[in-house]
């Protein structure tokens, strides 16, 4: 641990402005407030500030952030307030100790729960002033260095899980990758010191067994650049346990079967000379094929530029080499503290380097709890990357993995809601297309194209993912309102009950609902029956009992006076029954599942007798005629069709000419002479699937056709 002299000279070395006299009065406050606190490890606990603060210092951070380190667990753990800090400190620190104060101060029932939170109120925090993440990931760093001190081996693997889940892909994004390697391989010393000693072990045998190998390389490279006259800088070191481990559990490879666990830095001074020196290796070793990445033409989110390319080196091994300039070298390693350098150009957080924590703070809107925002955050941080262009040439960076749907998302929100076509390099492809490095891809948007609950299977952005969900959430419960109030309003009427919203209101305690629209979303959803409704408004009335089979009687009083359909999104409020296919002309009913809303059968549905003893759950429901909708529906048909050349092609062409769309093709039996098939067919009503099976009949490829 560094002296308070000393810590003042280190700062003024580099920032001979800094202000000496708070920087000594923190050290004080520090040491002074923390007096008679110890750490687990049995040190004075004010040696941890101090220690967090000499990190920071390494990286060259302004006076304001090696304070905040310095007093970051006064707040929290002593009698000092925020009102005290910023007396003796000023607003500054006092804001950013409260930024990284807030992080630990809450209690929630669950270790899931307060981790999420505590993450939401970090993304919140450094959007404020991405400070506060520089020295909780310092605060972090300097933990995990101690965390062998932490009696609790449960304690130990649950801090080393969360750092490595989110402390660590963290540090990447803002490009402070030497923060990320050693929490990484910090972590994995706690979660899984036995993987990482056998690592450890392997490679102190290949030192032993290839001497100075590193050095041998790095003298064959100094030797081929200076017979080229580029001179250069040349580093050559081994990878970390826990990227040699996590790139054989990725690749599903033994140790033995690794030949890059060497890994070469070579430094030039300008940009034209990088693209020099990767021309005089490629020229004199063989490439590794797909292993070249150019971060200089199109850097990293994080401002992350070098080349990287692997080849045969000396002695034919395998080596991977990052080709770079000092300047580059200095954003790589100390990402965001390298580019403000204690000034103010930080907050211009506009820039491309910010956009990703823009994209945080879109997901953190859209996410309905702590828990789904961290989920769909993890999905943003964990995977590689992909460089894609819009049609002007604007570059947008996604997960390897992303589809236009993402595409559409990180353009921007709107473009996302209403997408519904994409381009890929001129050429029309499905939404769930996979996009590859360097594709140019263009959306096609409509005002009335909306999420389709669907997407979710092919979006793999946080920042995606969050946005359709957040749609469908809106969606449903405005499905489940408008369902839910047609049924409190019929059932009224069928029992013979003046409508008056207001008596509704007045019992709105006794139905544990804090609004009208609550209750009708309750309704609609299946968590409430009208019953209850009746039976809290009006106590005296007495229901008169319907008969065991609710449907015929009813359906035959009150044709066509039945809850329209039409605008309902299927899978949300409403669900059409996978067992009967009703499509609209068919008699139909409703069945009120609880949780979900209203599953849709046809009027002889067999599945219907499973609840012919439950008359409160039928609803009667009708399609809206009045209405224009561009819906499909699918229906089901059992088609057999005779066995000669032609009978397939013969089906599917009328189905074709017809407009219909066939959805799902199979054959459940064949013989010598019949092939039995089950086809599902998207149509617009009863009339036009009468109009398929009546021409489907009438052909003499086929013998019979039967709706299911």
């Amino acid at each position: 641990m560094i002296e308070k002299e000393q810590l003042v000279a280190l700062v003024q070395k580099y920032d001979p402005n800094a202000n000496a006299d708070a920087l000594t009065r923190a050290y004080d406050f520090a040491e002074k407030m923390h007096t008679g606190q110890v750490r687990e490890s049995g040190e004075p606990y004010y040696t941890h500030p101090v220690e967090v603060a000499e990190i920071l210092i390494k990286m060259k951070l302004d006076t304001a952030s090696i304070i905040t380190a310095l007093l970051h667990d006064t707040v929290e753990d002593t009698e000092a307030t925020l009102d005290i800090i910023e007396t003796k400190f000023g607003k500054e620190v006092a804001k950013l100790v409260d930024g990284v104060t807030k992080l630990t101060q809450i209690e929630l029932q669950s270790l899931q729960t307060k981790q999420a939170e505590n993450f939401r109120k970090l993304v919140l925090a450094m959007s404020t002033d991405i400070r506060v993440l520089v020295v909780k990931l310092a605060d972090r760093l300097h933990n995990m260095r101690t965390i062998s001190s932490v009696k609790s081996e449960d304690k130990r693997k649950r801090v080393a899980r969360e750092t490595m889940e989110i402390y660590a892909p963290l540090a990447g994004r803002i490009g402070i990758h030497h923060f990320k390697d050693e929490l990484e391989d910090l972590s994995f010393s706690a979660l899984n010191p036995d993987a990482r000693e056998s690592i450890l072990t392997r490679l102190k045998f290949l030192r032993e067994e290839d001497k100075d190998n590193i050095g041998e390389i790095v003298k064959d490279l100094k030797a081929l650049f200076k017979e080229n006259d580029l001179e250069v800088i040349i580093e050559g070191r081994e990878k970390t346990p826990y990227s040699i481990w996590n790139k054989m559990r990725r690749k599903n490879v033994t140790f033995e079967q690794l030949s890059d666990i060497m890994a070469f830095r070579i430094f030039v001074h300008t940009i034209p000379e990088c693209y020099q020196a990767l021309g005089i290796i490629h020229s004199n070793y063989s490439l590794v094929p797909d292993r070249f990445k150019d971060f200089i033409s199109t850097p990293k989110p994080n401002g992350y530029q070098s080349i990287h390319t692997a080849v045969l080196g000396p002695n034919h091994q395998r080596i991977e080499i990052q080709i770079r300039t000092k300047s580059m070298h200095e954003t790589n390693e100390y990402g965001v503290a390298a580019h403000w350098k204690y000034k103010e150009e930080y907050k211009g957080k506009e820039s491309k380097e910010y956009r990703w924590l823009k994209g945080l703070l879109d997901i953190l809107d859209n996410a309905s709890d702590p828990e789904e925002f961290l989920e769909h955050t993890k999905l943003e941080m964990f995977q590689d990357q992909v460089f894609c262009f819009t049609p002007k040439g604007d570059l947008i960076t996604l997960p390897s993995g992303s589809t236009p749907i993402d595409f559409a998302y990180a353009v921007h929100s709107e473009v996302g809601n209403h997408c519904v076509g994409s381009k890929i390099n001129g050429r029309m492809v499905p939404l769930r297309t996979i996009l590859r490095n360097g594709d140019q891809v263009e959306i096609t948007t409509s005002k009335s194209q909306a999420p389709s609950p669907t997407w979710t299977r092919y979006a793999i952005t946080g920042k995606a993912r969050a946005a359709i969900r957040r749609y469908i959430r809106s969606q449903k419960r405005n499905q489940f309102m408008e369902l839910g109030k047609s049924m409190v309003h019929k059932r009224f009427k069928s029992e013979g009950i003046d409508f008056i919203e207001k008596h509704i209101v007045n019992v709105l305690p006794k139905l544990n609902q804090e609004s009208i629209e609550d209750l009708y979303a309750a309704v609609g959803e299946g968590q409430i029956s009208c019953a209850e409704v009746i039976k809290a408004v009006h106590p005296e009335h007495k229901h008169v009992e319907k008969a065991a089979t609710p449907a015929t009687e009813s359906r035959k009083a009150s044709q066509g006076q039945g809850l329209p359909l039409h605008g309902l999104i299927p899978g949300m409020a409403i669900h059409y029954a996978g067992c009967c296919h009703p499509i609209p002309g068919d008699k139909i009913v409703g069945i009120v599942q609880t949780g979900t809303g209203v599953t849709i059968h046809t009027f002889d549905c067999e599945n219907l007798k499973q609840y012919e003893k439950e008359p409160d759950r039928w609803l009667d429901v009708d399609w809206d005629d009045k209405a224009k909708t561009v819906e499909k529906h699918t229906a089901r048909l059992f088609i057999t069709v005779f066995n000669r050349v032609g009978s397939i092609a013969n089906l599917t062409n009328i189905i074709g000419r017809n407009h219909g769309n066939i959805m799902n093709f199979k054959i459940v039996n064949r013989s010598q002479t019949f092939f039995d098939i089950l086809v599902d067919i998207e149509v617009d009503n009863v009339e036009h699937l009468n109009s398929i099976i009546g021409t489907l009949r009438s052909s003499s490829y086929i013998n019979s056709v039967d709706r299911k």
